[in-house]
């Protein structure tokens, strides 16, 4: 746990001002406040037994706020969402594939470097791409370079999507599906929706937690490509347990207590609004944690080339995803 004290108090204490006048200003949400303020600590040298605890932060303190947040959320709006956004899902996945594959083509990035970019951008960033890498035999700098470009788009879509959103008058619930399927990690999926509102940002978490899903099929048949092109059985090695997004499964049972409590007992459900509220502020510590990893310069000296390129895959979905909702609607 030593290990673990220094960088989790470094990102508890960054936090609080960021959780305070996220509250005071609501509109800014402390997420977004959490990454800035995590971006500017980081602009100065620490020790590095920080590193340690911001990473478990930033991964793991993730996760179980996000499993938090199921208490306050009824079960039948996760399943509701679920169907809603398949066909979305299916369409902004495969814009996104395709513009993956026609853009690093054109511009002649590495067919590994190609994939992670297209994997992370229409899944779920760093987590699909440390899923897929070891899959296709990605090396070390394949992978950097590919969670740095989209770890570049996920900080400025946590800025840029909720001033979008009120620039055109998106309703919560547009809002929050455009979020969800369209910002590539989780993280900043959490703190644009929160930040835009509770409700937009509670609807995001379902979304992207849907889209999370997508890791497996996803994977897996690329293990079997890559098998068949190498002409070697990569799929022997790969561990179905160590993709699975269990924090989701962690998720349902959290949204399943919650809602057995809420409907089926007498216990006061401001218990079940507070571990919520415990999970928000979990959140606002992980972006934290995003922010003190955030070197913008590290990111800018990968090339112009696999940013263009997650850029152009990022533009994809996001127009892809309104697109369809205004044609669903």
């Amino acid at each position: 746990m030593k290990q673990y004290l220094y960088g989790f108090l470094l990102t508890f204490f960054i936090a609080l001002p960021a959780w305070f006048l996220g509250n005071a200003f609501p509109v800014i949400g402390s997420p977004v406040l959490g990454i800035l303020f995590g971006m500017l600590v980081a602009l100065f040298n620490r020790p590095s037994y920080f590193e340690v605890g911001i990473a478990y932060t930033s991964k793991k303190i993730l996760k179980y706020a996000i499993i938090l947040l199921g208490f306050n959320m009824p079960l039948g709006q996760i399943f509701a969402v679920g169907s809603q956004t398949l066909a979305l899902m299916v369409f902004t996945l495969s814009a996104t594939f395709m513009a993956a594959y026609v853009f690093g083509k054109l511009l002649h990035i590495e067919r590994n470097a190609n994939i992670l970019i297209g994997v992370g951008t229409a899944i779920c960033g760093g987590s699909a791409i440390a899923a897929t890498a070891p899959v296709i035999a990605a090396d070390d700098e394949e992978v950097a370079k590919s969670i740095s470009t989209i770890f570049l788009f996920n900080v400025i879509a946590a800025f840029l999507f909720p001033a979008l959103g009120h620039l055109f008058g998106m309703t919560d619930h547009f809002f929050g599906i455009w979020a969800g399927t369209a910002i590539n990690d989780t993280s900043s999926v959490v703190a644009a929706g929160y930040a835009y509102s509770d409700a937009a940002g509670a609807l995001a978490v379902v979304v992207k937690l849907t889209r999370t899903l997508m890791i497996i099929p996803v994977t897996l048949v690329l293990a079997i490509v890559e098998s068949k092109r190498q002409h070697k059985q990569h799929a022997e090695t790969f561990r179905f347990s160590k993709i699975f997004p269990w924090f989701v499964v962690g998720f349902l049972l959290t949204a399943c207590l919650g809602t057995w409590v809420t409907s089926y007992t007498t216990i006061d459900n401001r218990i079940l609004i507070s571990l919520a509220k415990v999970g928000k502020f979990l959140i606002v510590m992980a972006m934290s944690a995003i922010g003190l990893k955030t070197h913008l310069g590290k990111l800018i000296k990968n090339g112009f080339a696999p940013l263009l390129l997650g850029f152009l895959c990022w533009i994809t979905l996001s127009i892809v995803s309104v697109v369809v909702q205004i044609v669903m609607l």
